[in-house]
């Protein structure tokens, strides 16, 4: 039998539907702490930082695998993280409202990795010799010291930190709050782009989990915003 849905509960319902609570899976201290790991990580690789790029370049991954990986470069490339957030937007019934929390989370924690390229100049592995670590890094406030550098100021020497992990973590943990059920899905795919940052040869290992380390307190910040101004769907 046929049930009939009133006018007046026609619209609950598509209230409903359209509303935006962002239900994280994960918590404003838990992503704080995730933070705090990641740092405390990168910290410690950076003793590893050229042994691991040049085993990741001596041991090439096999056909497909390699094809794998870095075709997960657009989970964290900004053109197509913007067409992920354009889809999400289309098809989520909600709309334009997810636009903001996946635009701060990803783009935020980008730009924010972005802005420490400026503070501080280091070669990325393609480019650094393997005399040591300490080498990697040139200079602070590069752009203030272009005639001492040694190098043209470029992307060369914007290894630290990853811009794509931090972009790739911040896109995972918005998504996670708008689709918790894609979490594990999304770290997934925030995981792969950043092994792809260390295959491309294009960040060391620190590097890439200083960014992750962005993309977390990116999250973590977002949430306890949202929790400052009473969202009952945030957790503590």
């Amino acid at each position: 039998m046929l049930q009939v849905i009133s006018p007046d509960a026609s619209c609950r319902l598509h209230r409903a539907a359209t509303r935006l609570p962002l239900q994280s899976p994960w918590s404003a201290l838990q992503l704080t702490v995730a933070a705090i790991v990641f740092m405390l990580l990168a910290a410690v690789a950076l003793s590893a930082d050229l042994s691991i790029a040049e085993y990741v370049r001596s041991h090439p991954l096999p056909g497909e695998l390699v094809r794998l990986v870095r075709l997960s470069e657009a989970f964290a490339w900004g053109g197509t993280v913007l067409l992920i957030i354009l889809a999400a937007a289309v098809l989520d019934a909600r709309g334009w409202r997810v636009l903001p929390p996946l635009a701060i989370g990803a783009f935020g924690a980008g730009l924010i990795a972005d802005g420490f390229k400026l503070v501080v100049a280091r070669l990325r592995p393609g480019v650094a010799d393997s005399s040591g670590v300490t080498e990697t890094f040139l200079t602070w406030l590069p752009l203030l010291k272009l005639d001492t550098l040694g190098h043209p100021y470029g992307r060369a020497l914007q290894s630290f930190p990853s811009g794509h992990a931090a972009t790739a973590v911040g896109l995972a943990i918005a998504l996670a709050a708008l689709y918790p059920r894609g979490r594990w899905l999304f770290a997934g795919f925030a995981a792969l782009a950043c092994f792809q940052r260390m295959e491309a040869q294009a960040h060391f290992a620190s590097d890439v989990l200083a960014g992750a380390a962005i993309g977390c307190l990116v999250g973590a910040a977002c949430q306890w915003r949202r929790r400052s101004i009473g969202d009952p769907s945030v957790a503590a």
